[in-house]
């Protein structure tokens, strides 16, 4: 019997086959069955399946960041930066189809996400090895002066050769972060900071407090910090405010695990002590504590009793009291008298200076945020949703009507996109937002089953800036790459996708794509666990020629995702071409109509002057009588505004 969400894969490629206009580069219709199911595994030689996408190069990582996680991706010119557990790496995207390495900066320290403004580049660490020094030695103590938990600074200037200039430390690390521009100060700029670690000791770090805001109003929890940039001094950096975005939350509702993942987290948990490992309960699950945790906690019980290498007592001695050690880090498994707390961080926040409004997808809520203080982010919104685990990360349609949130269910490390796992959990959710209300409209899965050996969950991606659309290119994990259409915000729906077969076909090896964003004209991803891949999207009856060709329009000199820019597109026959082919799609005029149109846009193409912009003028002023009557008026009047552009900048030969 198939799975529901194979007949439900199944009923959408269906129904988009209903409104085929035909084969080759016009079909509307995905593949069936589809090809990312069954792929041969393997690390260097899996086999491939792609639908309306082309992978041009695929670079592995150099020598010093081999086996170690790949992260995620910022851009600086023909640069792109990719962050990795040991570092990052950068390479120069010159020629797409052959990235070259610049430079690879070995500085460890998880999860190393990247992001730039201008000549600077800053980097996240939030695990207990980073240090300072960025050498591998690692951290052993529980309390250390050599740690470092925060943001790095460097300075870009000489791409080769990356300065470290400057860090700042936090109480609880940095898990990601956003780069902020405030539109009325130039003098600056800022950075929020999401840590998801437990907060340090006030001996390591000072002024860090561990209790709750009930029991201690500067409390290190319950809050994100801001860190303000001098950009004539950016080594003066320094945390310069708290925002408390999360006061008066409560706990959110939330769903149980699936039965099958509760039986194998104890299975493996089991199978852990009986090897020695250490391992908690939260959240209804047995968990193994990994050695970054447990190493410094075994180091201090050792100094403790007198000794320099732990023992097997100092051994039996933590692990007697490891479940409660975890459930004060962490705050869970708490006794309460009253509604438990809601989140108290968030993992990503995506920033729109152009409308002041930022986007939290902060655990257990997702949240709308004025910046319009840059230095004050306040919340102004809040939803929560069963459906949801670990609201991830999040992002605006170019207009600021939409707000997609996506779920980490399972903390990016476990396979949730089986053949029956819910299509509603590890999804994205898409909101409107008028009046700065969010109000939902429906969930986005990669529909295509993977295996219980591929972690795969929804993850980090970006818009591709496609005029009069909203399109996005998403990272899978090892589920891949999906490019969707969620224009219509109830009714979103694939249109390209990349996939892979497991790392391993044996047992669960992470891998896949952490982040796949669009950066002037190229989709990049950075692979786990192979590298870094580059895309082409491919014409198609859902994505024309000409709308690719109007989103190469808009160029970035730089590109983080988390801090959206406002894009535009130049008045060009591209664009207008664009416009064209989506109200032919869209049936905004009639079939005699479209072709009459794109028979004076080719002739005024090849006229000059007076005469390309009576062309225009013409072709312009019918085409808004045709606005009344037509299905898609709005597509209409954008058509008409760009013929508009045109014709006023015809005489001069500008085009």
């Amino acid at each position: 019997m198939k799975s529901f969400r194979v007949l439900l894969y199944v009923a959408v490629v269906v129904s988009l086959g209903a409104c085929a206009s035909g084969g080759g580069n016009n079909s509307t219709v995905a593949p069936i069955p589809d090809p990312r199911v069954g792929l041969k595994p393997g690390l260097k030689d899996a086999g491939k399946a792609a639908w309306n996408l082309n992978l041009i190069n695929s670079t592995p990582p150099s020598e010093k960041f081999v086996g170690s996680t790949n992260s995620d991706l910022s851009f600086y010119k023909n640069y792109v930066i990719q962050g990795n557990y040991n570092g990052f790496e950068v390479w120069d995207i010159t020629r797409p189809s052959s990235p070259a390495l610049k430079v690879g900066y070995y500085c460890p320290a998880s999860q190393s996400d990247v992001s730039v403004f201008r000549n600077l580049l800053f980097v996240s660490g939030e695990g207990q090895g980073g240090r300072l020094d960025c050498t591998s030695a690692g951290v052993h103590d529980s309390v250390s002066h050599d740690r470092l938990r925060g943001i790095r600074i460097f300075d870009l200037s000489d791409v080769a050769n990356p300065k470290y200039i400057a860090n700042v430390q936090t109480c609880r690390g940095s898990h990601t972060h956003t780069v902020v521009i405030d539109p009325n100060d130039s003098a600056n700029v800022y950075v929020y900071i999401s840590g998801s670690a437990p907060v340090r000791s006030p001996t390591e770090l000072p002024g860090c407090v561990r209790q709750s805001p009930d029991s201690n109003p500067n409390s290190s929890l319950f809050r994100i910090e801001v860190i303000k940039v001098p950009l004539a001094a950016p080594q003066q950096a320094a945390v310069v405010s708290s925002a408390r975005i999360f006061d008066s939350l409560t706990a959110p509702p939330t769903h149980a695990e699936m039965p099958q993942d509760v039986a194998e987290a104890a299975r493996v948990a089991d199978s852990a002590r009986t090897h020695g490992g250490f391992t908690a309960k939260a959240f209804g699950m047995e968990h193994v504590l990994w050695p970054g945790l447990v190493n410094p906690l075994l180091d201090s019980v050792a100094r403790s009793n007198g000794r320099t290498a732990a023992t097997a007592a100092d051994s039996a001695a933590l692990r007697t009291n490891i479940q409660t050690i975890v459930d004060r880090m962490f705050g869970v498994n708490q006794p309460r008298t009253g509604p438990a707390p809601g989140p108290n961080q968030c993992h990503d926040i995506t920033v729109y200076p152009a409308i002041g409004l930022a986007g939290g997808a902060c655990g257990g809520y997702g949240m709308l945020l004025d910046i319009s203080d840059a230095a004050h982010p306040r919340r102004i919104g809040a939803v929560a949703d069963s459906n949801f685990s670990y609201w991830h990360s999040a992002t605006f349609n170019n207009d600021g009507t939409k707000l997609l949130f996506s779920d980490e269910w399972g903390g990016g490390g476990q396979p949730k996109c089986r053949d029956y796992d819910k299509p509603q959990w590890g999804a994205d959710a898409i909101f409107t937002v008028s009046d700065r209300r969010m109000t939902f409209q429906s969930y986005y899965k990669m529909l295509a089953p993977q295996t219980a050996n591929e972690n795969c969950v929804a993850h980090n991606g970006s818009l591709i800036p496609v005029p009069g659309r909203d399109i996005m290119v998403q990272a899978w994990y090892q589920g891949g790459i999906s490019v969707f259409d969620w224009t219509d915000a109830a009714h979103p729906k694939e249109i390209a996708f990349f996939d892979r077969g497991p790392v391993d076909g044996t047992k669960p090896v992470g891998g896949g794509s952490w982040s796949a964003y669009w950066y002037n004209g190229y989709i990049y991803s950075s692979e786990i666990a192979r590298g870094l891949d580059v895309f082409e999207l491919q014409p198609s009856g859902l994505l024309s020629r000409n709308e690719i060709e109007a989103a190469k329009l808009v160029h970035f000199d730089y590109f983080n995702t988390q801090d959206q820019p406002k894009i535009t597109w130049p008045a060009t026959f591209v664009l207008a071409r664009a416009y064209v082919d989506q109200l032919e799609r869209s049936n905004g005029l009639s079939v005699e109509r479209v072709k009459l149109v794109r028979q004076e846009l080719a002739r005024a193409e090849k006229s000059q002057g007076q005469a390309r912009r009576d062309a225009l003028s013409q072709l312009a002023s019918s085409l808004g009588q045709d606005a009344a009557s037509s299905s898609d008026q709005a597509k209409v009047r954008k058509l008409t505004g760009v013929l508009t552009e045109l014709a006023n900048t015809a005489a001069t030969g500008a085009q």
